[in-house]
């Protein structure tokens, strides 16, 4: 796994971005564009699972089986600006995406008013979630929070995919994520130690 893994998801959500707005642009002289755009990416989803029924390396499979999950959600997002009625690419329904462009020999996000810069960290092949509409909000949350330079805390029972989602959009975004395991359990063990340590440490 290398490098070339990631920069082929970003290429392909980039060049998935062109096709939407370059069709919603259209929209005004041809009220079929944003179904041709969906019907195109309809037949890119076809040969991908085509693809991945033949024998191939491990590394790429993973590769493919990730870009059949973007290129899924790619095309629900296509449908469900058509059922919205999007018209314009500042329509709320398709800022609310997050997009990828290449500007000035460099990749950028979008999504809302919140504008990052693809951060190249390495995480490697692994898998993406299945991005469902909670996804999408949770994904709007976060970025408005990072990018007004504020904290955000998702709610909810557990294992309901809260971290893993956080953990997605870092992969998503090229930025580093780490996890501290914050338990109750483990705050108390944290501040035995911290107690025994202030009976002989020298600077207490």
């Amino acid at each position: 796994m290398c490098i070339r893994d990631r920069i082929t998801h970003l290429v392909n959500l980039s060049a998935w971005v062109t096709r939407v707005e370059s069709s919603i642009s259209k929209l005004a002289d041809n009220k079929d564009s944003l179904q041709a755009c969906y019907d195109n990416q309809v037949i890119i989803l076809n040969k991908l699972i085509n693809n991945v029924k033949e024998k191939m390396g491990k590394e790429l499979r993973q590769k493919v089986k990730i870009m059949i999950i973007m290129d899924t959600h790619s095309r629900d997002i296509i449908e469900k600006l058509q059922i919205a009625g999007v018209t314009k690419i500042d329509d709320f329904q398709w800022q609310c995406q997050l997009k990828a462009y290449w500007i000035n020999e460099d990749f950028r996000l979008n999504i809302g008013d919140a504008e990052f810069l693809y951060w190249y960290e390495y995480i490697g092949n692994g898998g993406r979630l299945v991005v469902t509409p909670l996804t999408d909000r949770i994904y709007v949350t976060a970025t408005q929070a990072l990018h007004l330079k504020m904290g955000c805390s998702p709610a909810g029972p557990a294992g309901t995919g809260k971290t893993e989602t956080t953990k997605d959009l870092s992969c998503a975004m090229g930025k580093p994520c780490y996890v501290f395991n914050l338990s109750l359990i483990h705050i108390c063990r944290c501040r035995r130690i911290e107690r025994c340590r202030s009976r002989w440490s020298p600077y207490h």
